[in-house]
């Protein structure tokens, strides 16, 4: 398996586990978004908690470069933290959400 199938197939696993978390409020239901094609990949969550919509992004990541970048994490633990436990190293990983300044003091790649 090359390295960019590797990195999808890492995305995909986290993605799937995160989609087994239901909103305990509301009609909500959690989307699961891969665009393999482009490389794009989400976790949304749709629906209705009473009168009041819910469209929500949870979590984006792309593949770019060859690097995993996460582009929105609305997660307690943090994406990255699992994706290194999985095995990609940081150096593959760039959290994009940050500014490129501030990219440099993460730990993660910068670009």
């Amino acid at each position: 398996m090359g390295e960019q199938n590797r990195l999808r197939e890492f995305i995909k696993k986290i993605l799937m586990e995160y989609a087994q978390y239901k909103p305990s409020y509301g009609d909500i239901e959690v989307q699961t978004i891969f665009d393999t094609e482009n490389d794009h990949y989400q976790l949304v969550n749709v629906g209705w908690n009473g009168n009041r919509r819910i469209h929500g992004c949870v979590l984006h990541l792309d593949i770019k470069n060859g690097k995993i970048w996460i582009q929105h994490d609305g997660t307690e633990e943090g994406v990255a933290n699992e994706l290194v436990r999985l095995g990609v190293p940081k150096d593959k990983i760039v959290l994009a959400f940050h500014s490129p300044y501030k990219r440099q003091f993460t730990g993660f790649a910068v670009e």
